[in-house]
């Protein structure tokens, strides 16, 4: 199993979701984070003063998935998250060892 967390801008979450949909996955858990990267920020004009604004608004989406569907859900994200302009975002995998649905008590495969 797998958890993926995708960092994405914050208008592309609908696509992100529905792309995600199509390829079969149901579950998901969405953030509001603020963060940087290579953008470092931007300055904004407000009542005539200039601010830098060092953190910008981004959506983190969490998939926790089967081995044999990473694939399918990174094609998809980036797909659907895909605008060619900096601050597109980033796609993490890590290895995850145990799940448990707490509902049930389902483990791992069957808890996803």
């Amino acid at each position: 199993m797998k958890k993926v967390e995708a960092i994405i801008k914050p208008f592309k979450l609908d696509e992100v979701r529905e792309a995600l949909s199509e390829v079969g996955i149901a579950g998901l858990t969405v953030t509001e984070v603020k963060g940087f990267g290579r953008q470092k920020g931007h300055t904004e004009l407000y009542r005539g003063a200039e601010y830098v604004v060092d953190f910008l608004p981004k959506i983190k989406i969490e998939i926790v998935l089967t081995d044999d569907m990473v694939e399918q859900a990174l094609e998809a994200i980036v797909k659907a998250a895909h605008t060619g302009k900096i601050g597109d975002g980033k796609i993490f995998v890590m290895p995850i060892e145990q799940v448990v649905r707490i509902r049930t008590g389902e483990t791992n495969e069957e808890a996803i």
